[in-house]
């Protein structure tokens, strides 16, 4: 019995309870209005102010650009994790004020190959007072030219997507764009905190049309014997694997995440796609 009651005191509060989070408080901090699912704030910033090409592509901000900060509220505290995108003259600084602002450095990678100019992406970690993690992550973002502000969304033809969407199943749509989020089987944790797909924990696809061919970037959520079975499938469906990359510390079970690009027509790439993510444990 005194064994159970250590670590019944010892285990963190915000394992036991689930909480509402504050979203009118976090949009006060951040200036525009997040999302809420769940317990999960959680709040987007496309760098529409880089134009990033990749062999002559133009990336658009939602393909591969989105820095975001996800909020989970459980009990009386919070966790915060997120993801930074930055060209490399703003590494630097951030990693500065990430440090100033006693929030955690959990990854510095890449996401794309032969991107002009190079762009990093930086994952970070912090728990608290949720709207205290607010403050501190915008006191990060205002040190870099990331737009604040939400920017007025363009009309874009409507695309046929219904040869990918036989294929991977419906999608999101976004302008010129079709996403998806592939979450997976496992109870995945952070820190002994369970984490929803929502925080980051899902496979995520995105297309981008550009006349008769597409564009595709993502991230595989995989554990390590999946790896190289989605490498080789990839690479057999002609997608190219960009990064291999953990975005966590203490993640159970341990995550490997990776990147992919390709360009070409969008049923081959959602063939190639979905060879891959039947070699993982991920809901179809």
């Amino acid at each position: 019995m005194k064994k159970l009651l250590f670590l019944i005191i010892a285990m963190p509060a915000f394992v036991f309870c689930n909480a509402q989070i504050d979203s009118n408080a976090l949009n006060n901090v951040f200036g525009k209005q997040g999302t809420v699912t769940g317990n999960v704030y959680k709040i987007s910033y496309p760098r529409s102010d880089l134009k990033v090409k990749v062999n002559g592509f133009a990336v658009a901000p939602g393909l591969a650009l989105g820095t975001w900060v996800g909020i989970i509220q459980m009990g009386n505290l919070a966790m915060m994790m997120g993801d930074l995108v930055l060209p490399d003259s703003e590494v630097p600084k951030v990693i500065k004020k990430l440090v100033e602002e006693n929030l955690e450095v959990t990854a510095i990678h890449n996401h794309l190959i032969n991107e002009t100019p190079a762009v990093k992406y930086i994952h970070y970690h912090g728990e608290g007072d949720p709207v205290t993690l607010a403050k501190e992550i915008k006191a990060v973002l205002e040190v870099t030219a990331t737009p604040l502000t939400a920017s007025a969304k363009t009309q874009t033809p409507k695309i046929d997507w219904s040869n990918v969407t036989a294929i991977l199943g419906t999608g999101k749509e976004n302008g010129k764009l079709l996403q998806y989020t592939f979450p997976r089987n496992e109870k995945l944790t952070e820190s002994g905190m369970e984490m929803p797909p929502s925080m980051g924990m899902a496979t995520s696809i995105n297309f981008q049309m550009d006349g008769n061919r597409a564009a595709i970037t993502g991230d595989f959520v995989l554990l390590a014997d999946e790896v190289n079975p989605v490498v080789k499938a990839l690479v057999e469906n002609g997608i190219t694997p960009t990064a291999i990359h953990t975005h966590m510390l203490h993640d159970e079970p341990h995550l490997f995440m990776m990147h992919f690009w390709a360009v070409g027509d969008p049923e081959k790439l959602a063939t190639g796609l979905k060879a891959a993510l039947d070699k993982t444990n991920s809901k179809k």
